[in-house]
């Protein structure tokens, strides 16, 4: 089964981040198996986290909800909340073998959320950009509550427009960085 999952960052926790980097880390390498895709998002200019995001393939919800809630930055308050939901991988891929490698470019996190009928659901035509894409789904898999892109765009409004804009209830997007160690 695979997890995304999307820790948010309280206002000002960078300080407590930057203490627990190596505990996130190696918190993250005992899930590297696992690892669809993983990385922080950050402010506009680049410099202060906002959140991390983890798309993971794992046994079941129980083990997914201990990865998000046993996480360090989680256990010592880093985190405002989190948002975890059953995933499909439509690219069927890791960021890892996204073609268009680890640098260049903008990259985004885009969150739809869900408000109604099921949408986006087959991987846009123009795929070369993305480099994870699926459903949001409830716990058991059956119902629809959003999609959930990470992929290289231009500008903010580009990565928007890769969704159906008026099928949700509300459309994120965060700059966002390839994770993990370098």
């Amino acid at each position: 089964m695979e997890f995304f999952c999307y820790h948010r960052d309280r206002p000002d926790s960078g300080k407590l981040r930057d203490e627990l980097l190596e505990d996130h880390w190696s918190y993250m390498d005992g899930y590297a198996a696992e690892m669809i895709a993983r990385g922080p998002t950050l402010t506009d200019d680049g410099e202060t986290a906002t959140g991390s995001v983890h798309i993971l393939d794992l046994p079941d919800p129980a083990t997914a909800r201990a990865f998000a809630f046993d996480e360090p930055n989680y256990q010592a308050g880093a985190y405002r909340d989190v948002l975890l939901r059953r995933w499909r991988n439509l690219l069927g891929r890791t960021m890892w073998d996204f073609p268009g490698g680890r640098t260049g470019g903008n990259r985004y996190l885009v969150l739809g959320l869900g408000s109604g009928e099921a949408v986006d659901l087959v991987v846009p035509r123009d795929r070369d950009e993305l480099i994870a894409y699926g459903p949001l789904l409830s716990d058991d898999g059956a119902t629809w509550l959003g999609t959930a892109v990470l992929l290289r765009a231009p500008d903010p409004d580009t990565a928007r427009a890769v969704l159906t804009q008026d099928q949700y209830a509300d459309i994120e997007v965060h700059d966002w960085y390839f994770g993990g160690r370098s």
